[in-house]
């Protein structure tokens, strides 16, 4: 599985030893509590439970990973075929949850870390179906509930490849004070869609997060979500919040490098090349052979969610399952 822990731009955890297995580690020890932390009590997190092997006293939990960003509800449409524009066209419709870091969320979980989503969902049927698909997956959801909910459309054509439109709704308007510091207690890994630093208020509940998780030792990832969103938020001043976060990870793929002028200094790097495979901070891994791709929906959240818990190998796996499903979910 995973290579070594000193390879390939690499989590902090070892990695799983199977795509699905629990994600049970070693703790690191937790000594970095800064001065954010006034914001809430440094405690010990309770999962934490100890086993005692011979004279060896270790600790064991498994993998808190918290996502923030959006919990959309999507209705996925594989086309049969070119739209006939003005008539019919034969289709595979799916509704399912989605959102990047619900995606992120749910396959986090299916690979055996504990997994918590952040962020505003709607007060209405989307939001209500979108949170509890999300809690069949295993996801801890929290986050205000108001407003509207996020609405995709995802269009895929027969060869798998996708197109989105998409009313991100209540999402956008994540408040700083939205935030209970309690949420990132014990968090290991916090990883931030890039969609949530495109505007404010949701800006500045994110930088906010990223304190929070911070003050517990975790680690912070960001993808950059979208070229087209960056470009329209102000791609300058996208590239120098990423830069001001100060992220140990990165995820992109080709167009997002281009526009933000990446690799971006001191992080590790994570290119994600689609079925050409995948850069992991330089070393060029190919894509799994699939027996047929469905859909990429989601297969980039699939990757990042495996490299946080187990690494290169396991993110390629993930990747690949997901293309040979309709749906961003596992």
């Amino acid at each position: 599985m995973a290579r070594s822990a000193l390879e390939c731009g690499k989590p902090a955890w070892p990695p799983a030893a199977t795509l699905g297995s629990p994600a049970t580690v070693h703790r690191r020890e937790r000594s970095r509590c800064t001065n954010d932390a006034s914001e809430h009590e440094c405690a010990q997190s309770l999962s934490t439970f100890l086993a005692v092997h011979d004279s060896d006293l270790t600790i064991h939990l498994t993998m808190l990973i918290c996502c923030l960003g959006d919990l959309t509800l999507d209705v996925v449409v594989r086309l049969s075929g070119p739209i006939a524009v003005g008539g019919d066209t034969d289709a595979e419709i799916v509704l399912a949850p989605g959102g990047q870091a619900a995606n992120v969320a749910a396959w986090a979980a299916s690979l055996g870390a504990s997994a918590r989503f952040v962020g505003r969902t709607g007060d209405d049927d989307a939001g209500s179906i979108a949170r509890g698909r999300l809690r069949e997956h295993d996801v801890e959801v929290v986050g205000p509930v108001v407003g509207t909910n996020g609405l995709i459309c995802s269009l895929v054509s027969p060869d798998g490849a996708r197109s989105m439109a998409a009313d991100r709704g209540t999402a956008v308007g994540l408040q700083p004070d939205d935030l209970d510091p309690a949420w990132f207690r014990g968090c290991d890994h916090l990883f931030v869609s890039g969609y949530a630093l495109m505007r404010e208020p949701a800006r500045s509940a994110a930088q906010r997060a990223v304190r929070l998780a911070r003050s517990w030792g975790a680690r912070i990832g960001i993808d950059l979500a979208s070229w087209s969103a960056i470009r329209d938020s102000g791609a300058d001043a996208f590239r120098e919040l990423v830069i001001e976060l100060e992220p140990d990870i990165v995820f992109a793929n080709e167009d997002e490098e281009r526009i933000v002028r990446g690799p971006l200094p001191g992080v590790t790097w994570i290119l994600k090349r689609g079925a050409r495979g995948c850069s992991f901070d330089g070393d060029q891994r190919d894509a799994l052979t699939v027996e047929h791709v469905l859909d990429s929906t989601g297969a980039g959240d699939a990757l990042a969610a495996g490299w946080i818990v187990g690494g290169p190998d396991l993110a390629l796996e993930a990747a690949a399952r997901c293309v040979e499903q309709l749906g961003a979910m596992p």
